[in-house]
């Protein structure tokens, strides 16, 4: 099983969410606030939908906000989990041409989020190179620092998830 290249350690985004594209924000649960120190980012009703690819308590968002949780490991994916990647990057799609706001996050808003917007952004046109570019000139150049996230885009989600379904 192939494993994530040890990385440097990361350090916060300067802002708990980032827009990417209008209406398509991307973020995390934690970041370095104005003081220096690392604060919560916590999700109220700023955003219509909120998707959450690491859930942790007391980050929102307020009840009646659209809520979407899917778990999974900054590392190797399996089948399933790609899948569900898959689906979140469209609901944030079909959410963004209702004219809704979409936040995606995970822990520093890095690579999980950054997996489901660029596969957003490149079923609305974008190249992968360009939605990667794009995520870490808007978000932070730490985005997308996982290189197998990366080779996923790359290769196409559906088939690196025929792949990874071969290999399980």
């Amino acid at each position: 099983m192939r494993t994530r290249r040890k990385q440097p350690d990361v350090p916060a985004p300067e802002r708990a969410w980032n827009e990417i594209v209008p209406g398509l924000w991307m973020g995390g649960h934690e970041f370095q606030g104005l003081s220096g120190q690392r604060e919560f980012a916590v999700v109220r009703d700023e955003f219509d939908v909120v998707q959450t690819l690491l859930r942790l308590p007391g980050h929102g968002p307020d009840p009646g906000v659209e809520h979407h949780v899917w778990p999974i490991p900054d590392g190797p994916l399996d089948g399933t989990q790609l899948a569900g990647v898959m689906r979140l990057a469209q609901a944030a799609n079909d959410a963004l041409d209702e004219g809704r706001k979409v936040l995606v996050r995970c822990y520093h808003g890095y690579n999980r989020s950054g997996l489901v917007v660029a596969h957003a952004l490149v079923r609305r046109g974008r190249t992968v190179d360009e939605a990667i570019r794009l995520i870490r000139g808007r978000r932070s150049p730490w985005a997308l620092h996982n290189d197998l996230f990366v080779e996923y885009l790359q290769a196409g989600l559906s088939t690196a998830r025929l792949l990874e379904e071969l290999t399980e």
